[in-house]
């Protein structure tokens, strides 16, 4: 078995009068949620208006906090889905939206909330949200992906985090998957991303993931690429568990039971690597329990060091 989590994940709880606002920020939706301690009050999800750029999405915001039980926190964690540097708590860029480069969206959500507040790439999140609460609890390292409007990854050892020296580790998505093959959003070609996320399959097939994915054919091609950034994630990393969330997650085992047999026929013969592959225990929820973990996290003076990052000591509230 992988190594357990340490118990400092589990005691650094809220007390049970805190309350916590989670965000987490999408290319599809955008959701907030309230908690009581380690109780979850209310989630409130919109569509996200792309074109609507950071001023639509924090408008968005005010609105769907205004729906929320509670309106006074003691802590804000965001997931944003993009790249986030996170000793600076800046967004470096949205791969899918204009308008986010450096924008500060940290400070924007302090001042409409009077609430301390701390960021991370969503997935990064998500990492936190399944491997804390969800279905790599107990699994250690573990290795979150989220399969939606993008593709990206979050890697939770025993020490936290792993978020690499200049907090772009786990770009899964940008992996090149097929050399020569059509153009990324991020100027290469052939990546996992443009070959496997759900904006990518709308514009290329004229339907959404959803359907697409009800075709067992479709879905026997669509894994090969699939499985050979899983496959290098695998080889690279040796994670004791990989989960899958998102929304094409959603296909369940129409789509994980011919990735698993694909998976399974393209790792060498040879490697004893375990390949256990899991949908999401938290559904769509996974970067908003993250969101509660990060901000107990970064709020825990009584946390064990051991279970942070050197450079998240260095972050002020």
């Amino acid at each position: 078995m992988g190594t357990r989590s340490t118990r400092a994940e589990k005691s650094a709880a809220m007390p049970d009068s805190q309350h916590t606002l989670a965000v987490d920020i999408g290319g599809t939706n955008v959701s907030v949620a309230a908690f009581r301690g380690d109780q979850l009050l209310h989630v409130a999800t919109s569509p996200t208006q792309r074109e609507g750029g950071p001023r639509w999405m924090v408008g968005e915001l005010e609105r769907l906090v205004r729906s929320l039980p509670v309106q006074r926190f003691d802590a804000c964690g965001i997931g944003f889905g993009g790249p986030v540097d996170y000793p600076t708590q800046k967004i470096v860029t949205s791969t899918h939206v204009p308008g986010w480069d450096a924008f500060d969206l940290v400070s924007e959500i302090e001042q409409r909330f009077s609430v301390a507040a701390v960021m991370d790439r969503d997935t990064m999140v998500g990492a936190l949200g399944e491997g804390i609460y969800g279905a790599g609890a107990g699994v250690r390292p573990f290795f979150y992906m989220t399969l939606s409007t993008g593709i990206g990854g979050g890697l939770l050892t025993e020490h936290g985090l792993y978020r690499g020296v200049d907090s772009f580790a786990c770009e899964l998505g940008h992996h090149t998957v097929l050399p020569g093959g059509p153009l990324c959003l991020c100027g290469s070609h052939g990546c996992m991303e443009r070959m496997c996320c759900g904006l990518w399959l709308e514009r290329d097939y004229g339907r959404p993931a959803k359907e697409l994915l009800e075709d067992p054919e479709f879905v026997r091609r669509y894994v090969v690429h699939l499985a050979q950034g899983l496959k290098n994630t695998i080889m690279l990393l040796n994670p004791a568990r990989i989960v899958i969330g998102g929304g094409i997650s959603h296909a369940g085992e129409a789509l994980f039971g011919p990735l698993r047999a694909e998976l399974a026929a393209q790792m060498p013969g040879w490697s004893r690597a375990r390949v256990d592959i899991q949908p999401p225990a938290l559904g769509g929820q996974s970067v908003l329990w993250g969101a509660l973990a990060l901000a107990r996290q970064h709020a825990s003076p009584h946390r064990s060091l051991a279970t942070v990052p050197p450079e998240e000591r260095t972050i002020k509230a």
